[in-house]
């Protein structure tokens, strides 16, 4: 019996990527990587960071341009040479940073460079409802007019996905979506990627949550150095075998070891307070101790970090370290005091991308790095050296620009400048997000590391299993209070932190 005209379009890829090979100088990015999406599927993409992810995106969205290989899109061959021709061919990709114009209405942002327009004229009134169309497909509550400035994260991101329906996408590229989401978020953006399934549409889905992949996914893709080393059935994969694939060897432990020595109270803070956002906060971190500070996205932890640190000022409170009362108006007056932060995005808050890697390392620690205004440029490299040998930082040279690093290596360039300020508390602030799994172990490692030599540590983290496998203890916050605290970690689950961080206990 032959074949029937459907099964025939289904039998044929949706997508299909062949010997993609791309180099950049000093770098060969992507070596003949193949690549196969179905219709209603949902594909993920893993790697480390700096694996090829990210060239390979690009080149098909027509961002990047490859040295060899073919791409077809339903069996005929396209070659891609801009992001708009991508774009009209059917394929969206939706970044982790949002390409939205804060100041614009959430439908203009939505028909942005496709007005519709009629005697001339926009059709304001026509794109609004088609606005809340697409939004209500979406299953989102989003006032049409309102500037995108206002809106949440994940309304931010409703809007990047209805912005694919309203050229009919049949592929939607997902760069680690959920990076900014509060965990009720993320299961409606699942609600959400399953009814685009329903209609037909290929998902190619990146994330480094290795818990969505199993709860999404339908296949996995593996990359590494550019290569792809493994693709399999999510349903024949189990997390250590899928951790194996992307590092390259057996991973012992996600979370490293520690014998915990905990010593007197280092770090102190009592009644602090910034509006509705802190709301008398009050804390202490011992010798040797990772205190983990968690709760929802908005719950105050970003916001108490910048208190200690003096990036905002605080109406009420003290800080304390080692016995001594601290004057903190300024985040100078908190690295003088020996307090590093590592913030929650390193992109925009962590380090001058422009610049290149060894002057980010050398901003904070220029006191003793020059002398009569000029630095001392022979010591800041040999320093610098030091820490890429000590971190295992991936560059090609100490004047790479800090855009160009994977999010792992820009991580370990903010810590490199506070470990040489020899900080004595350090508060990392989500310091895995958009990290690949094992350069999360390094990470943890330090951490480990810092705290053996008596540093207090505070990690604020969203992830739970991260915050039980790395804290000794545990604070969760909520409406800008901490609501309870977790010290006998042997016992506690993840249901009875979110329980807490939802305000429910």
């Amino acid at each position: 019996m032959s074949a029937t005209p459907s099964q025939v379009a289904d039998a044929v890829p949706l997508l299909a990527m062949r010997g993609i090979t791309k180099s950049f100088p000093g770098v060969r990015a992507l070596r003949g990587v193949d690549l196969t999406l179905h219709r209603g599927e949902v594909l993920a993409l893993m790697g480390e960071n700096g694996a090829g992810k990210s060239t390979l995106i690009k080149v098909l969205a027509g961002a990047v341009r490859p040295d060899a290989g073919t791409i077809h899109l339903a069996g005929r061959e396209v070659q891609f040479l801009s992001p708009h021709q991508a774009h009209q061919a059917g394929l969206a990709v939706i970044y982790q940073e949002f390409n939205l114009v804060p100041a614009l209405s959430a439908s203009a942002n939505l028909f942005l460079g496709q007005e519709q327009s009629h005697a001339g004229f926009l059709a304001r009134r026509r794109e609004a409802q088609r606005s809340r169309e697409l939004f209500a497909r979406l299953g989102v509550r989003i006032d049409p007019d309102a500037p995108v400035r206002s809106l949440s994260t994940a309304q931010q991101q409703a809007i990047e996905i209805a912005r694919a329906l309203t050229v009919n996408a049949r592929i939607v590229v997902m760069d680690e979506p959920t990076a900014s989401l509060t965990a009720h978020e993320v299961e409606h953006l699942f609600r959400i990627i399953r009814d685009l399934q329903a209609a037909g549409i290929g998902i190619i889905y990146v994330s480094h949550r290795l818990e969505e992949i199993f709860a999404l996914a339908d296949r996995v893709l593996v990359l590494r150095d550019g290569e792809r080393v493994g693709e399999r059935p999510i349903a024949e994969v189990d997390r250590a075998a899928l951790i194996e694939m992307m590092v390259g060897r057996e991973l012992q432990d996600e979370f490293p070891p520690r014998a915990v020595q905990r010593g007197e109270p280092r770090l102190i803070v009592e009644g602090l307070r910034r509006g509705r956002a802190v709301q008398d906060v009050s804390f202490q971190v011992a010798r040797g101790e990772v205190l983990a500070l968690t709760g929802l996205v908005g719950a105050g932890r970003t916001e108490t970090a910048r208190l200690i640190f003096g990036a905002d000022a605080r109406e009420a409170g003290r800080i304390c370290l080692d016995g001594r009362e601290l004057t903190i108006r300024q985040p100078r007056d908190a690295i003088r005091a020996g307090i590093g932060l590592l913030t929650e995005d390193r992109k925009t808050q962590g380090l001058i991308l422009a610049h290149g890697v060894r002057t980010n390392f050398g901003l904070p620690n220029l006191p003793w790095l020059s002398r009569w205004g000029f630095v001392r440029t022979r010591q800041e490299k040999q320093e610098f050296a030091s820490y890429v040998r000590s971190l295992n930082i991936k560059i090609p040279h100490a004047d790479q620009l800090a855009r160009n690093l994977s999010g792992g290596n820009q991580q370990k360039v903010v810590l490199a400048k506070w470990l040489a300020r020899h900080c004595e508390v350090l508060i990392f602030d989500e310091p895995t997000r958009g990290i690949d799994v094992g350069a999360k172990r390094e990470i943890y490692q330090l951490i480990n590391d810092l705290a053996a030599q008596g540093k207090a540590i505070v990690l604020i983290s969203s992830e739970m299993p991260e915050v039980l496998g790395m804290a000794d203890r545990i604070l969760v916050m909520h409406g800008g209070r901490i609501r309870g605290e977790f010290t006998d970690l042997t016992t506690v689950t993840q249901e009875q932190i979110l329980d807490k961080a939802m305000g429910e206990t």
